[in-house]
């Protein structure tokens, strides 16, 4: 049926018959006008005429999220390949693939999703293909889902009411199946340090069963128990006690004999043991002799001498970190790479003290701490008193050609490469170098050579190495190394051992080449991709014990350059003076005391450094190097010090003996404990779902110094060295509010920052995501979303080809306008050759008629013309004469 968008144009039929009685010369009553008109009154009309697409496109829209995908991929080929089967000439079909991320593909080996796999986003999904669809043609889509989104879907479904486009269903999920989960963990939050608190989980289920609990903290099982679930649901208690401030995460796990989804069967929560203000203390020495003078300060003081447990958790309550003597590799990464956001953004404090095994000499050179210090660790090469022959074993085979999580486009060797080539960089032109790649066999890559001018030519040879074979042939490797070591005459040799923990093999005899390396004053250092529960942790860790050298394990390959660069500062560009030297003071002491101490006249040894820019020194070495002994500075909210000479173990007689000893401890760690706010400040969070509510209460007090300075809410999702701001909303005096999504996070930390000033919250977890959840009410949503938009519950997906289409109504305003200028040129063309017509006669009321054209006859001769005597003027008369003599 024909349509017009404004039928008030037809009012100019009954107007163009009004002009045509009015104005007659304008003869608008002559056929080709009357056409012009009417073409012109339909293309003012706009009318749209019924028009059926020949083709169909059709959107399958295909859910990769985790709950769904172990029952969607089996059969997405069969169902892709019958689609595209049966389309028919002028048809078109698309793929979308979407998870938390939406992404069109081609084929089914093209699905490269990024973004997390455990969210199912159909309502996003939705809006990105709406926003693809070809306006010129009919479009259908087809939702393959189980169904249950993690996010609201009225918006997707307003859109594709609006748009008029039919969404078909192909739900796909199992039926009647057993299924167990852990709903919640229920834990009060904080607690005091030594009193018992209750731990409640919640286990849902669809099958009445005893399922086996365990309880784990900080990743070591504490309890368990058994979840009795009738009529759906059960819950397990225990109680706890927490002896020191700081957070724990908690964790419980669900074993049933019988379950659909594993996904589900873990909830985790952290819980803050809140105390007075705390000082860890990581140190090599269980009789630290710092820990009776801070104690008899009133400074909470825990001693840690196993930094292997230490967890980002330690932090929550901790006003200061002191790191004395212990290596990074001894410290879990995760701890380290917390420590940048706890004290630029928690306002935490951080102190390094001397030692053998601290500063550049215990691998903290490019580690997450480096830019924190205020000294730099690289030994400048004008320094070095020893030139280093440096031979690099490295694992080529088949595991190292997998990808790396979080690197794209790089490979575990590719990532292996560069450090090589970036340990050899930072080596001098006196060292020598050279470089094998093993697999079932050692492969000489570069023979031992003095860098010099070669180092451009050997790094670009380190960087094309390419992973071929088998397992790494560890005996092989190392006894190729060892024997290229011996052609060195360098004063200081080492071997690197590179190696996949899960794949180093034929290990036989490798103890004779480790005991020939010490005998000739050699050493040896492992690099271990993995981690110490991998098969052949236990192997990498015996050599590296026998060779009486360092093992770093590493399950995270993107940060391979970064230990390469560490274990080369530690060997060949950082340096412990063991001899006694001279102490000079400065006026930079006096930023941290209001006097200057009478400091001891030596230090029996400290780690050369060098005071970075805007970095203040309170101390010198009074020798050729000027190195800074005590240095200081704030980074972002948070203070850091570094006391370059041990205050206790070996190297530390003198400073021990120092009767102002007591007072440089108080005075140095005094400075750096972070300051309490002000009272009169409260900040409140609560968790919903996977929302986070936070409250900031303040009284009047506070009024002018929010008005000068609003304050600011950084938080940072588990280890990220970077945090992120958000934006308060006013909801009332005293009280700002924001939420915080909490989806996907592990861990979520965060500031309150006032001034120079913070008050840090968290760790916090959201748990188990919506994803497990398996909310009933999604899928029956879906199904109505698709039953008011004309779709179907497609079970024979070949059909949808032949479901019925939307006729479209196609306007031809600009076929009419072309149409209208067409006529009036055509009557402008008939009226310019019909020649000029005479006046309208008023007095005939009627126009004359039109000549007609004949064709001329000849002429007759005329005789000549008589002579006529002039007549006399006759004057005319008008109408209006004619009516002035009535």
């Amino acid at each position: 049926m024909i349509q017009f968008s404004h039928p008030e144009a037809f009012l100019m039929v009954p107007l163009w018959g009004v002009a045509a009685w009015m104005l007659p010369r304008a003869e608008l009553w002559k056929p080709l006008r009357i056409l012009t008109g009417l073409l012109l009154m339909l293309a003012w009309a706009n009318p749209h005429l019924p028009r059926q697409s020949r083709g169909l496109d059709v959107w399958m829209l295909v859910d990769r999220s985790s709950s769904a995908a172990e029952w969607i991929e089996p059969r997405l080929p069969e169902m892709e390949s019958l689609l595209e089967q049966s389309r028919g000439r002028h048809d078109r079909l698309f793929f979308v693939d979407f998870a938390e991320d939406v992404i069109v593909r081609e084929t089914i080996s093209e699905a490269i999703l990024s973004g997390r796999m455990d969210a199912t986003h159909i309502g996003g999904a939705l809006q990105y293909t709406l926003s693809r669809l070809d306006p010129g043609r009919h479009s259908r889509l087809l939702m393959v889902t189980d169904g249950f989104s993690t996010e609201p879907l009225e918006d997707a479904a307003l859109r594709l009411n609006r748009e008029n486009v039919p969404m078909d269903l192909r739900l796909i999920a199992p039926v009647d199946v057993t299924d167990f989960r852990v709903d919640e963990l229920r834990a009060p939050n904080p607690v005091r340090p030594g009193e018992a608190f209750i731990l409640e989980a919640r286990v849902f289920g669809n099958a009445d069963a005893d399922v086996p609990v365990e309880l784990w903290r900080d990743g070591q099982r504490v309890g368990g128990g058994v979840a009795a679930v009738r009529r759906g649901r059960a819950a397990v208690r225990w109680s706890e006690v927490l002896p020191r401030p700081g957070a724990v995460e908690y964790e419980v796990r669900i074993l049933p004999e019988t379950d659909a989804w594993a996904g589900n069967n873990r909830q985790t929560r952290w819980v803050e043991a809140r105390g007075g203000r705390r000082l860890l203390l990581v140190t090599a020495y269980a009789d630290d002799p710092m820990v009776p003078v801070l104690r008899a300060q009133g400074v909470e003081v825990e001693l840690v001498t196993d930094p292997a447990r230490l967890r980002p958790g330690h932090l929550t309550g901790t006003a200061a970190v002191v790191i004395h003597n212990v290596p990074a590799y001894d410290l879990p990464n995760p701890f380290i790479d917390a420590l940048p956001f706890y004290v630029r953004e928690q306002g935490g404090g951080l102190a390094m003290i001397g030692g053998r095994l601290s500063f550049g000499a215990g691998g903290y050179y490019q580690s997450s701490v480096d830019e924190l210090l205020p000294v730099s660790m690289e030994l400048k090469e004008e320094h070095r008193r020893l030139s280093v022959a440096m031979a690099i074993v490295m694992d080529r085979s088949g595991s190292m050609a997998a990808g790396v999580p979080g690197a794209p486009g790089m490979t575990k060797m590719g990532l292996a490469n560069e450090g090589a080539a970036q340990a050899i960089e930072l080596l001098g032109d006196r060292d020598a170098v050279t470089v094998f790649a093993v697999d079932t066999s050692p492969h000489v890559i570069v023979p031992m050579t003095t860098l010099g001018e070669n180092r451009e030519q050997i790094t670009g040879m380190v960087r094309r190495i390419q992973s071929h074979g088998g397992g790494i042939y560890v005996y092989e490797g190392l006894k190729a190394g060892w024997e290229e070591l011996q052609k060195a005459e360098q004063g200081q040799r080492h071997i690197i051992l590179f190696s996949d923990a899960s794949d180093s093999e034929r290990p036989q005899g490798y103890e004779r080449i480790v005991d020939d390396m010490l005998a000739d004053n050699a050493t040896l250092s492992v690099i271990a991709l993995g981690n110490e529960r991998d098969r052949h942790a236990d192997l990498l860790k015996e050599i590296a014990a026998r060779g009486q050298g360092r093992i770093m394990f590493n399950d995270d390959a993107a940060t391979l350059p970064s230990i390469f660069a560490q274990e080369t500062v530690a060997l060949s560009r950082s340096a412990f003076l063991d001899e006694p030297v001279a102490l000079q003071a400065t006026a930079g002491w006096q930023e941290l005391a209001a006097a200057q101490l009478n400091w001891p006249a030596q230090v029996d040894g400290y780690n050369l450094s060098y005071l970075r820019p805007e970095a203040t020194a309170g101390l010198l070495s009074a020798d050729e190097y000027e190195a800074p002994l005590v240095a200081h500075w704030t980074r972002g909210t948070g203070r850091v010090a570094a006391i370059a000479f041990p205050t206790g173990g070996e190297y530390s007689e003198s400073v021990r003996a120092w009767p102002q000893y007591a007072d440089f401890v108080r005075t140095v760690f005094g400075w750096i404990l972070r300051p309490e706010l002000p009272p009169g400040l409260a900040l409140r969070h609560e968790r919903v779902g996977e929302t986070l509510n936070v409250e900031l209460l303040y009284d009047e007090s506070w009024e002018d110094t929010f008005a000068r300075t609003p304050p600011r809410l950084l938080t940072a999702a588990g280890v990220d060295l970077e945090g992120r701001t958000h934006v308060w909303r006013r909801i009332a005096p005293g009280t700002f509010q924001t939420r915080l999504d909490m989806a996907g996070t592990p861990m979520l930390r965060g500031a309150l920052q006032v001034g120079n000033r913070a008050m840090p919250f968290g760790p916090l977890t959201a748990g188990t995501g919506a994803e497990w959840r398996f909310d009933p009410a999604m899928p029956r949503a879906l199904r109505q979303m698709s039953e008011v938009s004309g779709g179907v519950n497609r079970i024979d997906l070949a059909s949808i080809w032949e479901a019925p289409r939307r006729v479209e109504l196609r306007g031809i305003r600009n076929a009419l306008l072309l149409a209208t200028l067409l006529a009036f040129l055509a009557e402008a063309l008939w009226t310019r050759l019909d020649g000029q017509r005479p006046s309208v006669d008023f007095r005939a009321g009627k126009a004359p008629k039109r000549p007609r054209f004949r064709k001329p006859k000849p002429e007759k001769p005329q005789a000549a013309p008589e002579t006529v005597p002039p007549q006399p003027e006759v004057k005319r008369r008008t109408v209006f004469d004619q009516a002035r003599r009535r």
